[in-house]
């Protein structure tokens, strides 16, 4: 799978075209048909069919290629390089840059129980409950509550961010900004 996900020329920009809009597509619509994929891919379904002959290996390619690109937000991210709040922010921004994908991947219970069942570890798992680890131990993260419930809390505002942006409700980089502010203060409003 990995060599198929390196290929080069127009075989590769197609492939990845089709695994882009399937993601996207999917992240909105998980009924979506493959008419629309090819359609939001700007490829004729046949040419779809060629890379992807059924649903399910193209299911279970986007699985493979979301999993990709959010390890390599991540690893770009180095969230666990600097102080743990940068590193936060950082992560906040690369779980954006890749949010059809993070979507795709965590917005369906089915899709989630795909990932653990693939055998490989969740690339964020391990690095954002470090991270969180970090940010306890130096005060700037709640000591009162589970790493565990931080990162569902993180997720879920990610998610919300991730949904304004598909939305066309907010950019990119204003969501960053809505989603460490909120992760940041709260949602109460500041003491004058």
């Amino acid at each position: 799978m990995v060599s198929s996900m390196r290929e080069s020329g127009a075989r590769g920009r197609t492939r990845r075209a089709i695994l882009g809009a399937a993601a996207s597509v999917l992240s909105r619509r998980r009924d979506a048909t493959l008419a629309d994929i090819a359609a939001a891919a700007d490829v004729g379904r046949s040419t779809l069919q060629r890379y992807f002959p059924d649903r399910e290996m193209l299911l279970s390619a986007v699985v493979e290629d979301s999993l990709h690109r959010l390890d390599e937000s991540l690893k770009e991210a180095r969230i666990g390089q600097g102080p743990p709040l940068q590193g936060l922010r950082r992560l906040v921004v690369a779980m954006l840059d890749v949010g059809d994908h993070v979507l795709f991947l965590y917005g369906d219970p089915r899709i989630t129980q795909a990932v653990a069942a693939r055998g490989g570890p969740d690339p964020a798992a391990g690095e954002i409950g470090l991270l969180i680890g970090r940010g306890q131990a130096e005060g700037l993260l709640d000591t009162e509550v589970s790493v565990e419930w931080i990162e569902h809390v993180l997720w879920a505002h990610v998610c919300a961010g991730c949904m304004a942006v598909s939305g066309g409700t907010l950019p990119r980089h204003g969501a960053s900004a809505w989603v460490i502010r909120t992760l940041e203060n709260g949602i109460g409003a500041r003491a004058t």
